[in-house]
């Protein structure tokens, strides 16, 4: 895709935005449904179901999902698709890349082994190995608005308010 063919795309939307402001705010949802057999949670992904399970450190077999994998799955998925709709629109030519991200756990936390010990990732490294001949200002520029407009990462960076409910009832 071309900068113009992706401004030509987006400029009813970013149009529509400004005139009526509501429109831009939407609700995303994910459902899935618990495993009667075992301790896994199937996901509704919108192309398939996903099976989340324990992670092998926490007795987990290792066949299914580990929803830490999927975070950072996600933040893959969001920076990549982020950092290539930016170097579209600033014209960097990026020929090939790999996005990788990388997050430190402490199972003590969420095997109550320990009080001291964290739940949830401690640190989350995210990183872009590209195949480019732009000069360095422009990959910096790159990075900073990539950083910017990921909307994972900048939830992982800003938490949300996030309210958790258990109601009776069947599925």
């Amino acid at each position: 895709m071309k900068a113009e063919d992706l401004r030509a795309l987006q400029a009813p939307l970013k149009d529509r935005y400004r005139a009526e402001p509501a429109a831009a705010k939407i609700t995303l949802k994910a459902q899935g449904s618990l495993d009667e057999a075992s301790l896994a949670c199937k996901v509704e992904t919108g192309r398939a179901i996903a099976t989340a399970g324990l992670h092998p450190a926490t007795g987990g077999s290792g066949l299914e999902l580990c929803s830490g994998d999927m975070l950072l799955e996600a933040l893959v998925a969001c920076a990549g698709v982020t950092l290539k709709s930016v170097a579209t629109a600033i014209g960097v030519t990026v020929r090939s890349g790999r996005v990788s991200a990388e997050g430190d756990l402490d199972f003590r936390g969420t095997l109550a082994v320990a009080k001291d010990a964290p739940v949830g990732f401690t640190d989350i490294r995210l990183s872009f190995a590209l195949d480019t001949d732009a000069p360095q200002e422009q990959l910096d520029t790159l990075l900073k608005l990539t950083e910017r407009y990921c909307v994972v990462l900048q939830t992982l960076r800003r938490p949300p308010t996030i309210e958790a409910t258990l109601t009776r009832g069947r599925a």
